[in-house]
C-alpha cells in the first residue's frame, strides 16, 4: 500500500551540510517597482560579494529555475517591465557574455585562447551558480559527501563531437584515454554511466502498489533476450501481452498491405502512437510502457512523433515493418550499441566540466585543483569569481534585461539582487535562452526576432533524494527502472562511478542518493502541436510547488520500495528537485513543422550576428548537446573576431 504523507521533509530548502543558513541572502528580487526604480529593502550588494560559506551544491528544496532566477527574466517577457535608469558601473570589458551555461563558458574559453588571455570578459548569469542545465547535487551525510546530477549529463569521445568541440574538452583534459578510464571507472551495474549488459527494469501499477519487473527492457523493447517471460509479469490482460510480444519479435509485418511507397510516406506522417494503436493493436493504457523511454529523451511522446522519428530514438518496433525491417534493424542494433557505448559521465554529469572551464577561466576559484582527477571532489570557492581587476569574472544572481550597440561598444544592462546595473563592452555573445533575446535587443528586425521566438525548450524536473541506505532500492535488482505511468518517469541510483577522485557508496549499509527524472509535458494524446504541449509542460513545471513535488516523490518511492523495506518518513534525510522550465533546445518535429530552405529556418534566421552582438546556445543548433553548445559558442566568437 502507498503509505500516507503525514508529514512535510524538515530539511526543505536547507543544506545538507554547508551553504543553507545564506539561503535568503542571495534569493534575488526583482527590483522594487519597475515604474519608479525605487531600491530601498534591496541588499547593499557590490558585484564581486558573495556571502563567506556561499556553496549553491549544497542546497536542497527547489533548485534549478529556483526562487530569485526567473522573476526579472519573466518582467520583462511578459510584461515590458525594465527599469528606468541604472547605475553606470566603472567596468568595461573586451567581451560580456550572457548566460554562464555550457555556451557562455566556452565561449569565454574560446575568446581567451583566439585573442589573449589577458582579455577582460565578464560572464553574467541569472542563477546562484554557473553550468545553466549541469548542475550539481552535493549531500553531506554521515561524514561523506554523495553526489548526484542536477541537469545535463552525457559525454562522448571527442572524436565524436569533431574538431571545435572535441578541442574543448582535450583542452580540459578530457580526452579519449579519459572518456575509456570512465567506463573503466564506471561498475558494470550502471547503465546510465554507459553499461550495455546492466540491468534496466520496468516499474508499472499493480493495485495499490507498483511491481518492478527485472531484466534488460532496453533489449527486450528491441526483441533481444527473455523479452517473452518479461511481457508475461506484466499485469496487463493476455491479448496486450500477446500483441507485445508479437510486435517486439517482428512476428508479423505491420505495415502488411501497403506498397513500399505507401510504407514510406506512412512511417514519415503517421504517429509513433497512433501506429501503435492501429497496427499493432495496443490499448492507449498499454502504450505508455512503449512510451517511458522516448518521454524522458525528448519530452514528447510518441503521439507527437512520426514512427521513423521515434524508432529511430530507440523506440521498439525494429522488426514490426517488414520490407523496412532490415533497414531499421539495423540502424536500431546500431543504437542499442551505442546508445550506451562511449557514453560516460561524471558523478555531478557535466557539471564538472563546468567546472573544469571555470577552474581554467577563474583558477583561484579552485587554486589546489589538478583537474580531471579531482574535479569531482574539489572544493570550490566563490568569491573568487567576480575579483575586481582579475581578467575573467562571473557575475552570478545577475539577469540581463537589455544589450544594444551603441558606437562602438555594447551597453549591457542587467539587475542583480534588485540594483539595476550596467556594463560596457566591446563585444557580447548572448548564451541565452533565444525566446529572451527579442526581449534584450528589440533593435532586431522583426523577422530575426520570430526565428528566435519560434522554439520551445523541452521542460524537465530532476530530483535527488538522499536516503539513510541503499538497502530497499539494491533489491530491486537494477540500478534504473522505467515508471512510464508516473510521474517521474526514470528512477535509478545516483551515478556511481569513481570518476573525478569520486568514492560513491558501494554497500547497500551506505547512504545512497536516488536520482529521479521526469517530463512534465502531457502525453496523452491530447491535441496540440509538439511546441503547444511543451508550454503546457514548462507551465507545470512553474505552477508545481516543492511540497507537491515531495509529495510526488514520496508516494511514488514509498510504493516501489516499500515491499522491500522502505520507510518514507524515516528513510529520506533530503530532497532537491531541480526544475528545468527552460530545459532542452527544440528540434524540428515531421508532424508538426515543415523543411524550410537552406538558411531559412527559424534557428538560422535567429542566430545571425547582430553587429557586435552575437548569439551562442542549443537553440541556435536546434540539438540539445554538449557539443552543439560549444559549436556554437565558437561560431559567435569568429563572428566577433574575424
Amino acid at each position: 500500500m502507498t503509505k500516507k504523507i503525514t508529514r512535510r521533509d524538515l530539511l526543505n530548502g536547507m543544506a545538507i551540510g554547508a551553504g543553507g543558513s545564506v539561503l535568503n541572502l542571495y534569493a534575488g528580487n526583482v527590483w522594487a517597482s519597475a515604474s519608479n526604480n525605487t531600491l530601498s529593502n534591496t541588499p547593499n550588494v557590490t558585484p564581486d560579494y558573495y556571502p563567506p560559506d556561499y556553496y549553491p551544491p549544497t542546497l536542497t528544496g527547489m533548485r534549478g529555475s529556483h526562487d530569485g532566477s526567473f522573476e526579472v527574466a519573466h518582467a520583462l517577457s511578459w510584461q515590458g517591465q525594465k527599469p528606468k535608469t541604472y547605475q553606470s558601473l566603472d567596468e568595461h570589458y573586451d567581451l560580456v557574455v550572457v548566460g554562464a551555461g555550457m555556451s557562455g563558458l566556452a565561449a569565454a574559453w574560446y575568446y581567451r585562447k583566439k585573442v589573449s588571455s589577458k582579455a577582460r570578459i565578464l560572464v553574467l548569469d541569472n542563477h546562484d551558480d554557473f553550468g545553466g542545465h549541469a548542475k550539481r547535487n552535493e549531500f553531506h551525510y554521515k561524514d561523506r559527501m554523495l553526489l548526484s546530477l542536477g541537469g545535463a549529463q552525457n559525454l562522448d569521445s571527442p572524436g565524436n563531437y569533431g574538431d571545435v568541440a572535441g578541442s574543448l574538452l582535450i583542452d580540459m583534459g578530457i580526452d579519449d584515454e579519459a572518456i575509456a578510464q570512465m567506463g573503466a571507472d564506471t561498475p558494470d551495474d550502471y547503465t546510465l554511466g554507459g553499461k550495455l549488459g546492466a540491468d534496466v527494469g520496468l516499474t508499472v501499477p499493480d493495485g495499490d502498489s507498483h511491481k518492478t519487473i527485472g531484466g534488460h527492457w532496453l533489449k527486450f523493447f528491441h526483441g533481444r533476450g527473455d523479452y517473452q517471460s518479461a511481457v508475461a509479469e506484466l499485469p496487463i490482460s493476455g491479448d496486450q501481452q500477446e500483441a507485445l510480444i508479437a510486435f517486439f519479435g517482428g512476428e508479423k509485418d505491420f505495415l502488411d498491405g501497403l506498397s513500399v511507397t505507401e510504407k514510406w510516406e506512412y512511417v514519415n506522417a503517421t504517429s509513433y502512437n497512433q501506429f501503435l494503436f492501429d497496427r499493432v493493436g495496443l490499448s492507449k493504457t498499454t502504450i505508455p510502457i512503449l512510451d517511458a523511454h522516448l518521454v524522458i529523451l525528448n519530452g514528447p511522446s510518441g503521439w507527437n512523433h512520426t514512427v521513423l522519428e521515434a524508432i529511430l530514438s530507440g523506440s521498439p518496433g525494429l522488426r514490426a515493418m517488414g520490407w523496412l525491417a532490415d533497414f531499421v534493424d539495423l540502424i536500431g542494433a546500431t543504437f542499442i550499441d551505442s546508445l550506451t557505448g562511449d557514453v560516460r559521465m561524471f558523478p555531478d554529469g557535466n557539471a564538472s566540466v563546468a567546472r573544469l572551464i571555470v577552474q581554467k577561466l577563474i583558477p583561484a576559484v579552485a587554486p589546489h585543483m589538478k583537474g580531471l582527477e579531482d574535479v569531482a571532489i574539489a572544493q570550490f570557492d566563490y568569491s573568487a569569481l567576480d575579483i575586481a581587476g582579475e581578467s575573467t569574472r562571473l557575475r552570478l544572481n545577475s539577469t540581463a534585461v537589455g544589450v544594444r550597440e551603441v558606437g562602438d561598444k555594447v551597453e549591457v544592462d542587467y539587475v542583480q539582487h534588485g540594483k539595476p546595473l550596467r556594463v560596457t563592452a566591446t563585444r557580447c555573445v548572448l548564451a541565452c535562452n533565444n525566446n529572451v533575446i527579442p526581449h534584450l535587443c528589440p533593435e532586431m528586425n522583426e523577422a530575426q526576432k520570430q526565428g528566435l521566438s519560434y522554439g520551445v525548450r523541452v521542460p524537465f524536473v530532476y530530483a535527488n533524494v538522499l536516503i539513510d541506505n541503499g538497502r530497499a532500492f539494491s533489491k530491486l535488482g537494477a540500478t534504473i527502472t522505467q515508471c512510464p505511468y508516473d510521474s517521474f518517469q526514470w528512477v535509478a541510483a545516483a551515478p556511481t562511478m569513481t570518476t573525478g577522485g569520486y568514492e560513491p557508496p558501494r554497500s547497500p549499509d551506505d547512504p545512497m542518493v536516488i536520482f529521479m527524472m521526469g517530463s512534465p509535458s502531457p502525453a496523452d494524446g491530447r491535441e496540440g502541436t509538439t511546441r503547444d504541449l511543451l508550454k503546457v509542460g514548462r507551465h507545470r513545471v512553474y505552477a508545481t510547488t516543492f511540497e507537491s513535488y515531495e509529495k510526488e516523490i514520496r508516494e511514488q518511492l514509498q510504493s516501489i520500495l516499500g515491499k522491500n523495506g522502505f520507510d518514507h518518513e524515516r528513510d529520506v534525510k533530503a530532497i532537491t528537485v531541480n526544475r528545468i522550465p527552460h530545459g532542452y533546445a527544440y528540434w524540428y518535429q515531421g508532424l508538426d513543422d515543415p523543411e524550410w530552405a537552406t538558411g531559412q529556418a527559424p534557428h538560422e534566421v535567429g542566430r545571425k550576428q547582430f553587429g557586435r552582438i552575437s548569439i551562442a546556445n542549443t537553440d541556435s543548433e536546434v540539438t540539445p548537446l554538449m557539443n552543439a553548445a560549444f559549436d556554437a559558442a565558437h561560431r559567435a566568437v569568429e563572428e566577433q573576431t574575424q
